[in-house]
């Protein structure tokens, strides 16, 4: 059964997020408060697979339960519920480990969409894995291995903690090592052809990585800008 938190403080908003979620399919707990979803967050073990964050509330905001959920869990897929259309919220949302963001208002069909491709990307495709021979596991470039079959990256026999969605990217890239990827690509590659949003996302989760895997984030050796264009990974060894 597909799993959803969905917090959010206004009943009639939240009525209707969970109204249309189970019409979608899927089992749904919902709260009304940032502490009560942390609680049931850890009550529950983590046995979520979507959590979908109102970021303004009071108390606790939906920026401070994304971060508690996110140390907890980098499988499970975090959406951000704003009513801002600031593009500062929408990065500060994604920069802690969101995966996606809605703004409000938003259509029963908007909602179920967004939701449903943040679970296939981050749920099914833990699942959905073909068997592989053993040299096809782990990918290498430069000090770094990706592991496809535990969906990590490894640097320097260190291994370091990805989101799904991070992972994906990272995949992507290393299957493409040395080519350069335009921001369409990689949004079509990642979060489908049905995406609502727009290419920021990619920026955004680019940045995120970086922070993680480069040791300089702001002077990139291995996932480098290439300017209005788009990306390029490499093993550190070329020249930009």
């Amino acid at each position: 059964m597909k799993r959803i938190l969905v917090c959010e403080d206004e009943d009639v908003i939240r009525e209707f997020v969970v109204i249309n979620l189970k019409r979608a399919g899927y089992d749904v707990v919902d709260v009304n408060c940032g502490e009560e979803a942390i609680r049931v967050f850890n009550s529950e073990n983590g046995r979520f697979d979507v959590a979908l964050l109102d970021i303004m509330m009071p108390g606790i905001d939906g920026f401070q339960v994304c971060k508690a959920l996110r140390e907890k869990s980098s499988r499970m897929g975090i959406i951000m519920l704003t009513a801002k259309t600031r593009e500062i919220d929408k990065v500060s949302g994604l920069m802690i480990g969101a995966d996606d963001y809605i703004t409000k208002p938003f259509s029963p069909s908007e909602l179920t969409a967004r939701v449903d491709a943040v679970y296939r990307r981050v749920c099914i495709s833990l699942e959905s894995g073909t068997p592989q021979k053993e040299e096809e596991k782990k990918l290498v470039s430069g000090p770094f291995k990706l592991d496809v079959k535990s969906r990590c990256i490894i640097k320097n026999d260190v291994p370091i903690e990805l989101t799904q969605v991070e992972y994906q990217i990272l995949e992507y890239f290393f299957a493409n090592q040395n080519i350069a990827l335009d921001r369409k690509s990689i949004l079509r590659h990642i979060w489908g052809d049905g995406y609502f949003g727009d290419d920021k996302i990619v920026d955004v989760n680019i940045r995120r990585i970086r922070m993680k895997i480069e040791d300089e984030p702001s002077n990139p050796k291995y996932l480098v800008t290439i300017w209005g264009f788009g990306y390029r990974w490499g093993d550190g060894s070329q020249k930009v």
